[in-house]
Formats: C-alpha cells, sequence, structure tokens
C-alpha cells in the first residue's frame, strides 16, 4: 500500500515539473515570451502588457494581380512566424492559377471575392470578418522576418491613437510623403510633397500600413482599388495623418511581372482602377506634387459629365458642385472653334448673356455654367457655310463639331462632338427701328430685346484666354439684360432667370 502511494506520488511531480517546463517553454518561445524579453531590455511603461499579437492583428492583402502574384509566398511567411494569426485575401474575382493555399488546414486564412456572381450571394462589409483591432495592410510579395516589426508597430500607434502608421520595404526605403487637397464641389484633387518628411497624408512607394480597426469603420469604404491609394483619401478627409517609421522595415519577396507584356498589362490594369476609383469619388482632374495635370472627365469620345437639363438647372447644382472642369475646357475648346469660324467667315458676333457677366467677373466662364451665349448679326448668316448647311440638317466640320439648329426655337448650336454634346450658343439678332430683336425663341434674358446703341461700335474684352467682341459700356448692357448690380452679385444666380 505505502509503495502504491509513493508510486502515485512520484507520478504527480513528474507531470508537475513537465507542467511548468511546458509554461517555460511556451512563455520564452511565444508571443509573451518575446514581450517579456523586451520589457526586460526596455525602460518600464505605463501601458498594460501586450496581448499575443496573433490576438491582436489581421494581415490584409488587397491590391495584387489575380494572374501574377506571389500571395501564396506572402501568406506562408506570416504563418511560419504567426501560425494563428488572421489573414484575409481580398479580391475583384478568382485568381489564375489558384492561390497555393491550403484553407482547410489553415482556417484562419481566408479569401473573399467582391466580385458580383450569380450563385453567391452577396458579402457583407468584409469589415465583419475582422474582430481584431488592428488590421495590417500589406502589398504582394512581402516577407516578415522578425515578430518585433508588428509589435513595434503596434506600439507606435497605440502612442497616437487614431493616427496610421507605415513602414518601408528593404528594397524601397525613401517614401515619398505626401498632402492632399480634396475639393469636391471643383471636382478636383492636388497632391503636394508635405512639409515634414515622416509625417503626411498620403504615402507613395511600397509599404505596408497598420491601422485601427475603428478608424477603418469611420471610412465609406476601405477596400476600393487600387489600394492604399482610395484608402488614404478617405482617410485625408478626416485629417488622419501617417506616420512613417524608418528604422522598421519589411522584405520584398518574390519577383513578379518579368516580361514587359505583364508589365503593361499591370500599368494598364492600376490606371483603369484609377481611373473607376477617381469616377466613383467624382474627381475629374487631378494634379501631381510635380504640377502635372490629369483629366479623368469627358472627352469627345464620351458623353459629357451631366445628362439632361432641367428648368435650366443642370444636376450637379444640387449636389453643391459647379461645373465639371472637363466641361468647362471644352466648352473653351468648342467656342474659341467657334469665334475662329465666325471671325474668318466675317460675321458680326458678340458675347452674350451669362457668358458676357462670366468674362466681367472672371474673365472666363461661370464657374457653375453648362454653355456659352453667342449673339450675331442675322444678316450676316448666309457669310458662314456651316451655318447655312445646319438650317436644314446637323453638319459636322472637319475638325469634329457639329452645327445644328436647335429645337427649342430660331438659334443654333455648335455641339463639341457628336457624343459630348457640350454645346456654345449663337443667337441671331437683326435690326428693327434701333432696336436688335430677335425671332421666336425660347423666353429667357439671354435673348432680351436691346437698343441698337450698344453694338455701335462694339467694345472687346479678354474671354477664355483670348479677346472678344461684346457690346459697347458692358455694365448698362448687362443691366439693361438682367438687374442693377449684377456684376457684383457673385451669388449662384437663380438659373430659371437663364444666365446660369
Amino acid at each position: 500500500m505505502r509503495c502504491r502511494f509513493s508510486k502515485c506520488l512520484a507520478v504527480c511531480l513528474v507531470l508537475t515539473n513537465a507542467l511548468v517546463l511546458w509554461k517555460i517553454y511556451k512563455l520564452l518561445l511565444g508571443d509573451e515570451g518575446l514581450n517579456v524579453l523586451h520589457s526586460q531590455s526596455s525602460p518600464p511603461s505605463s501601458k498594460p502588457a501586450t496581448k499575443h499579437i496573433s490576438k491582436q492583428t489581421t494581415i490584409v492583402l488587397r491590391d495584387f494581380d489575380l494572374n501574377e502574384n506571389d500571395v501564396s509566398g506572402t501568406v506562408e511567411s506570416f504563418l511560419k512566424v504567426f501560425p494563428n494569426i488572421q489573414i484575409l485575401i481580398i479580391s475583384n474575382g478568382n485568381p489564375y492559377p489558384p492561390l497555393q493555399i491550403n484553407y482547410y488546414m489553415n482556417r484562419n486564412v481566408r479569401s473573399v471575392n467582391l466580385a458580383p456572381s450569380f450563385d453567391t450571394p452577396y458579402l457583407f462589409n468584409p469589415l465583419s470578418l475582422i474582430k481584431t483591432p488592428y488590421v495590417l495592410f500589406v502589398p504582394d510579395s512581402t516577407r516578415i522576418i522578425h515578430r518585433q516589426v508588428i509589435q513595434m508597430m503596434i506600439n507606435a500607434l497605440r502612442n497616437d491613437t487614431g493616427s496610421i502608421v507605415a513602414i518601408p520595404y528593404s528594397l524601397n526605403r525613401n517614401l515619398t510623403c505626401l498632402n492632399v487637397e480634396i475639393v469636391p464641389k471643383d471636382w478636383t484633387i492636388k497632391f503636394y510633397k508635405s512639409g515634414h518628411p515622416r509625417e503626411c497624408a498620403f504615402v507613395t512607394g511600397k509599404h505596408a500600413i497598420l491601422v485601427e480597426l475603428n478608424t477603418l469603420y469611420k471610412l465609406n469604404n476601405p477596400f476600393i482599388l487600387p489600394h492604399p491609394h482610395s484608402l488614404y483619401l478617405l482617410t485625408s478627409l478626416l485629417n488622419i495623418k501617417v506616420k512613417i517609421l524608418q528604422h522598421l522595415q519589411f522584405h520584398d519577396g518574390k519577383s513578379i511581372f518579368y516580361s514587359h507584356h505583364a508589365q503593361r498589362l499591370k500599368s494598364k490594369s492600376d490606371k483603369l482602377h484609377l481611373k473607376h476609383l477617381y469616377e466613383s469619388f467624382g474627381i475629374k482632374k487631378a494634379t501631381s506634387e510635380t504640377g502635372v495635370s490629369e483629366s479623368f472627365g469627358c472627352s469627345r469620345d464620351t458623353p459629357r459629365c451631366f445628362g439632361s437639363i432641367i428648368n435650366y438647372t443642370p444636376s450637379y447644382i444640387y449636389e453643391g458642385k459647379q461645373t465639371p472642369p472637363c466641361c468647362l475646357q471644352n466648352l473653351r475648346i468648342t467656342a474659341k472653334h467657334v469665334f475662329a469660324i465666325l471671325e474668318e467667315a466675317g460675321i458680326r458676333y458678340w458675347l452674350e448673356g451669362a457668358s458676357l457677366l462670366g468674362a466681367m467677373r472672371y474673365g472666363d466662364i461661370i464657374p457653375w455654367d453648362y454653355d456659352i451665349d453667342v449673339g450675331f448679326n442675322r444678316d450676316d448668316l448666309s457669310r458662314c457655310l456651316w451655318l447655312k448647311r445646319a438650317k436644314t440638317k446637323p453638319v459636322t466640320d472637319s475638325k469634329g463639331f457639329v452645327w445644328e439648329k436647335a429645337i427649342e426655337g430660331n438659334f443654333y448650336r455648335v455641339l463639341y462632338s457628336k457624343v459630348n454634346r457640350i454645346y456654345v450658343n449663337l443667337f441671331p439678332f437683326y435690326q428693327k427701328n434701333g432696336t436688335m430683336v430677335k425671332d421666336n425663341w425660347f423666353t429667357s434674358q439671354v435673348n432680351t430685346d436691346f437698343p441698337d446703341h450698344y453694338l455701335h461700335p462694339m467694345a472687346s474684352i479678354e474671354f477664355i484666354g483670348r479677346t472678344v467682341p461684346c457690346p459697347n459700356n458692358i455694365r448698362d448692357f448687362l443691366e439693361y439684360k438682367f438687374s442693377p448690380g449684377i456684376i457684383e452679385d457673385g451669388k449662384i444666380p437663380d438659373f430659371k432667370s437663364k444666365f446660369t
């Protein structure tokens, strides 16, 4: 009996020792052990000990090519260091060839396809799949060597809650730190270099970013491509700053896009994603930090940026916006072409209505106007080949501009193109008993009869970068057409009165 008790006691002691040794082993090799070792070599902190990194952070891969990528290698790299960390792969289609990931063996890795599908239910916001307080966005072809990198990123973000932490890669140590100005009213975005090399609103170059989940929930859609370009645009509107940690880095993985063909496809895909992004954000013009501007709005081969105009009020007015910059530029191009044709034909013309008002106020088109108004002497109409032809049917001139008679009345329009129907109005007036009158048009101030002395002699004014004929005594002319003080009244006028 005594012998049996001694054996049981010995077995218990052995098991207890084994359990203690196992706990020590896990403490030293796990994230908890890392934190203990780190705390021994660092000054004491008033903050509580860091929790297990795998329970704090979700790795997200968003921007990668569906046909040529290193996603599998990137996932494998993180799983070697953090076998239990949550990894979310988000794409807009199924990668081909399929990713070499065993989702059954690695249940903490999940792939989400945001592309519409007939046989797959619509997926709600991917944020609902993330349960950790921090999200680490990493680009394709990433390698992690030391787990301390993520821990130090977390520590930095804890010291500056509400910001974003970014770190470079081994082959791209010098990131560019930019600020961005988004003006929804003008449909524009402008980038410029930050005064601080490591704190800004927008970062370019290959880098990883750590952000709080709570921050992502404040954004409309933090997963739009191209990423993280879209993420920075959204966070900049909330004045969220990015902090670059130059002393940390991830490593580059396998090289991809070897061939020129693959590089061209990647470049084309990136430009397409950027175009779609700006379209969804209502951006028509982007200016880089070097001052180079790029248009993302309408062109001669695409419809104009707004649809039918009801009650003289374009749709963008209800959105609190001005005329898209591409439409204003296309209007300028069309007007300059019309002026050149009229002058070449010897037609007496002048700037009318809202366009003359814009010339007086800005030397340009009124920022919320959608057309240009020009008056001309009806007796000169036969001098212009295109106006004569347009009497019976629309005609396209040698430069691709369309001349047509308006369906609203006895006047003409010149369209930028058959597809992009931004236009210049041509209103024919003729002299009668000392007054410039018109035939039956739609009712508005622009076609109000006026004394002919305003055209004897005619004056000139700067408009859209050139000199254009106009009535003399412009102030009196505009106040006669509209109301006293119209030039100084810089407010958006009543569109129903048609001076846009």
